[in-house]
Order: structure tokens, then sequence, then C-alpha cells
């Protein structure tokens, strides 16, 4: 059975965004049979010599599928995508569509987004590198929201994994309150959130997963 190591207890500022709910919501939104491996982070699990030989970056998540090791939430998700037939067309072409849209995701949108909550965790609010780099992500998100203008879902007119990896992505975002200026992107992200499947995964996140 497919193993997938998440958090079993995490800090208090990260949970309930982490990025092993990217990979919890893909498998129930496909069906996917799986058990977790629960990581306690504030105890060091994460830095063993056995969880280091399958993420040398020391990160959540990782899957084991039956001996094939994928990290990386992009990466995973595509894997169980092109591996369960689900959230992923068949078409080439389409798929071309899902591939740019979750690379879009963890590098245009959410490396600017993830900079500024970092800076501004660290205490640079209103610092010269604040600024900028609110800047940059305000000019994304903007063109982001231009794109989402007249359609349902961010690369097919069907939800994929992209979809998965955007929504999750713009959390942190909404939780900054940086969404505000953007109908498009609110409305996106409503309409994702609403899915059985994630109400699902989040309300069994927050029942298993402790904060530290």
């Amino acid at each position: 059975m497919l193993k997938l190591y998440g958090f079993a207890r995490v800090n208090k500022g990260a949970r309930g965004n982490t990025r092993d709910l990217r990979v919890l919501w893909t498998l129930e939104e496909i069906g996917l049979p799986y058990e977790i491996v629960g990581m306690d982070h504030p105890n060091h699990d994460l830095d063993s010599p056995a969880y280091r030989a399958l993420n040398p970056f020391g990160q959540i998540p990782v899957i084991d599928d039956d001996g094939v090791v994928v990290s990386e939430s992009g990466a995973i998700l595509l894997y169980l995508a092109r591996k369960s037939g689900k959230l992923m067309p068949r078409d080439l072409a389409s798929e071309a569509q899902v591939l740019r849209w979750s690379v879009a995701a963890l590098s245009t949108i959410e490396l600017p987004v993830l900079a500024l909550w970092f800076v501004d965790l660290s205490g640079g609010k209103g610092s010269k590198p604040s600024e900028a780099l609110r800047g940059w992500a305000e000019m994304r998100l903007e063109q982001l929201n231009g794109w989402l203008d007249n359609r349902q879902f961010i690369a097919t007119e069907d939800f994929t994994v992209a979809d998965i990896l955007m929504t999750h992505v713009l959390d942190a975002g909404t939780r900054h309150e940086m969404l505000k200026p953007y109908p498009n992107l609110l409305a996106y992200r409503a309409r994702c959130t609403e899915r059985p499947a994630w109400k699902k995964t989040l309300d069994a996140y927050n029942r298993r997963v402790e904060a530290a």
C-alpha cells in the first residue's frame, strides 16, 4: 500500500497549511488507498538518517509507492494523477496545460507570496525587501486574477491537480488578506475549497495533527 509521510505534530503556526495537505487532498479526490506515516517535526523526526534517505532535504511530504519514492508536492501530485488516470487529462495538449499551471503555481505564484510571508513573519514588514516582495506578489496575483476571468479552473475546463496546487498556494495570500483586491481569485479559491474531498481532508487533518 502507498505510504504517505506526513505530519503528526507540527509547529502551531504551520498547522493547517502544510504541504502534505496537497497530497492528502489528491488522494481523497482519486480514492487511492494509502497509509499515513506520522512525523513529529518538533521532535526532529525529519532529521533522522532513515528519513533523510527518502528526502535529503528533510521536508514533508514524501510518498513510498511500493518502492517508488517521490518527494516534492508537485511531483507527487503529478505522479498520482498519472498513476490513477484521474485529475489529469488523457490528451497531450490538455496534459501540457496541467503541467504548465502546476509549475506556475509552484514557481511564478508561490515564490513571491511565500517569500513575502516569511519576511513579514520574521519582522521585516514595512522594510524595503518586504515592500519589494509585496509589489512582486501583487503583480503576479493581478495577472493570475486576469487569467481566471470567465474561467472555472486554472488549466482546463475540469478540476485537475493544477487546481489543488494553485488553491493551496493561494492560502498564504488568503491568510494575509492579499487576495481581497482580486475577486476572481477569491471566487476560484472558494469554488475549489467547497469540494467535499477538501473538506473531508482538512477535517481529518485537524483531528489527527497536533500543534506544538
